[in-house]
């Protein structure tokens, strides 16, 4: 997914016709074997107008497989979807999310696949470079949780600023130390570019770059996605426990892998900044683990 940051206005009656309109899927009385015209796979997804998920349907198809992709207007609507049997899987999040949402709701979704990882980028208007920007001045950072921290951790990595025990996936402003060469304020993420004018720099999430005008010429940092902290923001195919291992699920996280025409949608879709991920399902679900038991450990 995208970073989940995306500006989530919808009108709540629209959430619920649409969450009433996946009630009797997926699990719902069909007896036919899943991916069948009688039993398709349903797919949730945020933001289904996508040009590249057209294509994915159109390479699931040819497959053999039936499918219907389900498309919500809000990131907070498909993991209850999938965990209470209305979708067979979905796409939208990356490890730390579904994280959160497991461990808060008492559920067990698994990732099963990797789509792609959406670096997070530092922006400015009047700098060139991170090392450019002069001490004690003003940088910006999302005051949601995730992006909070991994916006931190960014900063941290280009040298503006330094965390107590080196920065975490959990990190606040609280953890930023005294003695940091810069001061690092919060602002709603649908807020930080447009802050640019007055501050130096600013964490902006790549949902918002296109409305912001913003792009390579001023991007100063970003994080690394091969570095192996940035493995909980990969976003992933998520189903089930029970379904880890169904061969028509996995064989859709295949098709998406490996259709070339899927991915380079994917990329042009995210401006360039997607980076495609394949990383093994053991090992996504080793980081979840990781990642809910860090929660768990915060609480």
């Amino acid at each position: 997914m995208p970073t989940i940051a995306r500006s989530l206005a919808a009108a709540a009656a629209a959430s619920t016709l649409l969450l009433a309109g996946c009630a009797g899927a997926a699990s719902g009385g069909s007896d036919a074997e899943l991916g069948t015209e009688e039993n398709p796979v349903r797919l949730g997804v945020v933001g289904a107008s996508d040009p590249y998920w057209s294509t994915y349907e159109d390479a699931v198809t040819d497959a053999g497989i039936a499918i219907e992709i389900v498309d919500f207007t809000e990131y907070t609507q498909p993991n209850p979807a999938l965990s209470e049997g209305d979708l067979d899987i979905n796409q939208f999040q990356h490890i730390q999310y579904l994280a959160d949402y497991n461990v808060s709701s008492g559920e067990d979704l698994q990732p099963i696949g990797a789509t792609a990882i959406y670096p997070l980028g530092l922006y400015s208007t009047q700098y060139d470079s991170a090392d450019d920007i002069p001490d004690g001045a003003t940088v910006i950072v999302p005051n949601d949780t995730v992006n909070q921290a991994r916006g931190l951790l960014v900063l941290q990595s280009a040298g503006l600023i330094e965390l107590a025990d080196g920065g975490s996936p959990f990190s606040t402003l609280e953890d930023v130390e005294d003695g940091s060469r810069v001061e690092v304020q919060a602002l709603d993420a649908a807020l930080t570019a447009g802050s640019l004018s007055e501050a130096a720099a600013a964490i902006v999430n790549n949902d918002f770059l296109d409305q912001a005008d913003l792009g390579d010429d001023e991007e100063i940092a970003a994080d690394d996605p091969s570095d192996p902290s940035a493995l909980p923001y990969v976003n992933i195919f998520a189903v089930r426990a029970d379904d880890v291992d169904d061969d028509v699920l996995q064989q859709l996280v295949e098709i998406y892998q490996t259709t070339q025409a899927v991915t380079d949608g994917v990329v042009e879709q995210s401006g360039g900044t997607a980076v495609l991920a394949t990383t093994p399902a053991d090992e996504l679900q080793a980081s979840l683990a990781d990642v809910e038991q860090s929660i768990r450990d915060q609480q």
